[in-house]
């Protein structure tokens, strides 16, 4: 089967439509309180690697719901204006989120370079996933 679109032409597409968040960039971000990180990987690979210091846990297949003030599942911290800052395992599933979620016309988004991976790379700090997730 030959598709029309690969999934690397849909990450590169993405890629030039949407912002992109340096290491260094989003780590200085930590600490303000306008700045919602938002961590788009499965439950077992926060429980496994861990995610960044108070980040918002939104799974991937929730995203659009989440985000959707006229969806039954939305969540009032999307509808805050803070800058979303969304990430994943290896920018690939955040860069395709951040894409989606831009067309929706939610403002001042962007996601994280490398993914959760070159954050534990370059040493970021890290906190275990907490038991319970945000409710928004």
């Amino acid at each position: 089967m030959k598709l029309k679109i690969g999934y690397q032409e849909l990450i590169q597409e993405a890629m030039a439509e949407i912002e992109t968040l340096s290491l260094e960039m989003a780590s200085d971000l930590l600490v303000d309180t306008n700045v919602v990180f938002v961590d788009i990987r499965d439950v077992r690979e926060l429980e496994r690697e861990g995610m960044i210091p108070n980040a918002l846990h939104a799974p991937r297949g929730m995203l659009e719901f989440w985000v959707d003030p006229d969806s039954p599942y939305y969540k009032p911290i999307f509808g805050e204006g803070k800058r979303l800052v969304l990430y994943c395992a290896s920018a690939w599933r955040s860069a395709l989120a951040t894409q989606t979620l831009q067309r929706m016309g939610v403002p001042n988004i962007c996601h994280l370079e490398g993914g959760f991976s070159a954050w534990k790379k370059a040493q970021l700090p890290v906190a275990e996933k907490a038991s319970k997730s945000h409710s928004g």
